[in-house]
């Protein structure tokens, strides 16, 4: 049997046309961003251009792109400039953050340099906007709103323009974690009221550790590496020059076929939540499916017996690659922090898949049967 990737949340091919963006500066195109001879030159123009087009499709202004080793090194940057620079003393986040927001702050929190609040989450798992403002309200410090854009697990979005306007309102800097909607989803960052966002390559079949952080340009910050004047100065290090190019090709191509593969990834996941309904008894969805979620993610919960608990490692046996809520804590198998907060229920066993636009109807028929005989 070949084998089924469903775990495209946690990381998705490279694309072959990505590949052969990048293929020259792999090879002949090697000189070193920052030197002054044309080989350098080249490499500066390669970065330049990618920066433009990125800032383009995001419409964003190419000032305000800057680019990263991936979502984690973003988010860390923002989250710790916000409290030293911006003087944000306070935080408000929600307890289903991804780890590279959530350690960030409970760091910030334990060195004594900020306040943390965590804003409460309606049953479905969405974020109680009622409870967000008072939290905003009540604060005598300026606040610091770091929310995901879409969860990670469970594939629940956020109204970034709702929290938007209700930071605007209080004062307040907003950072979302949008590593799971870059390349997924149609950004216009010239009126989204947000100062700070992430994107990372590997989440759109581009390369691995290359993203991006936005920082809107009414926000001056300073570095969070320091050594060199990389990035406007922003971030030192010889620059990620083919993960670059890798990125910016595969948000172009992401953006191009956007409404197709949308349309068609939202099918299988729709299709595999009906085929589970009506072949597993007990069966549970998680967050808000068929509202307003990411199309890539579906989370499942199934009943738990002594065979589903073995579920993951049966699935792995058959060549089927999903993941135990969080791809990011799968090896020491902690269970999920996301489902913990959301669903505590400890009689069923949860189960991400993420789809693709390269994966079939029919590969999700043959995961359901498997899952039929596994349960």
């Amino acid at each position: 049997m070949n084998r089924i990737y469903l775990d495209n949340a946690a990381t998705t091919p490279l694309d072959s046309v990505v590949l052969e963006a990048m293929m020259p500066y792999l090879t002949t195109n090697f000189g070193n961003p920052s030197s002054i001879y044309s080989y350098g030159r080249e490499s500066r123009l390669a970065i330049e251009n990618a920066r433009k087009f990125v800032a383009k499709t995001l419409n964003a202004h190419p000032a305000e792109i800057f680019f990263t080793s991936g979502g984690t090194e973003s988010s860390n940057t923002a989250i710790t400039a916000a409290v030293r620079d911006l003087g944000c003393k306070h935080i408000i986040s929600s307890s289903i953050e991804h780890h590279a927001t959530l350690h960030t702050v409970e760091h910030l929190h334990h060195t004594g340099e900020a306040a943390l609040s965590y804003v409460k989450l309606l049953p479905n798992g969405h974020v109680d906007m009622e409870d967000l403002e008072r939290l905003l309200a009540e604060s005598s410090e300026k606040s610091l709103v770091t929310l995901m854009h879409a969860n990670n697990e469970v594939g629940n979005m956020l109204d970034i323009f709702a929290v938007g306007e209700l930071c605007k309102l209080y004062g307040a800097i907003f950072h979302s974690d949008t590593v799971q909607t870059v390349g997924h989803f149609p950004f216009d960052l010239r009126n989204t009221p947000v100062h700070f966002i992430t994107g990372a390559g590997h989440k759109f079949h581009g390369p691995k550790g290359v993203g991006i952080l936005y920082i809107n340009e009414n926000v001056k910050i300073t570095p969070f590496v320091h050594g060199g004047s990389q990035e406007r100065n922003m971030r030192a290090g010889t620059e990620n020059l083919y993960g670059i190019v890798g990125f910016a090709k595969a948000l172009e191509l992401a953006s191009a076929d956007h409404e197709k593969d949308s349309a068609y990834i939202k099918s299988l996941k729709v299709y595999m939540m009906e085929q589970l309904k009506k072949h597993i008894k007990g069966v549970a969805f998680n967050g808000d499916p068929l509202g307003r979620s990411l199309y890539t993610v579906l989370s499942v919960s199934f009943p738990k017996t002594e065979k589903s608990e073995m579920i993951l490692f049966n699935l792995d046996i058959n060549n089927i690659c999903a993941s135990g809520g969080s791809a990011c804590t799968s090896g020491a198998d902690a269970g999920s922090h996301v489902i913990r907060a959301i669903n505590n229920n400890p009689n069923q066993v949860t189960v991400r898949f993420s789809f693709s636009k390269h994966n079939t109807q029919q590969e999700i028929d043959a995961v359901v049967a498997k899952l039929q005989e596994l349960i």
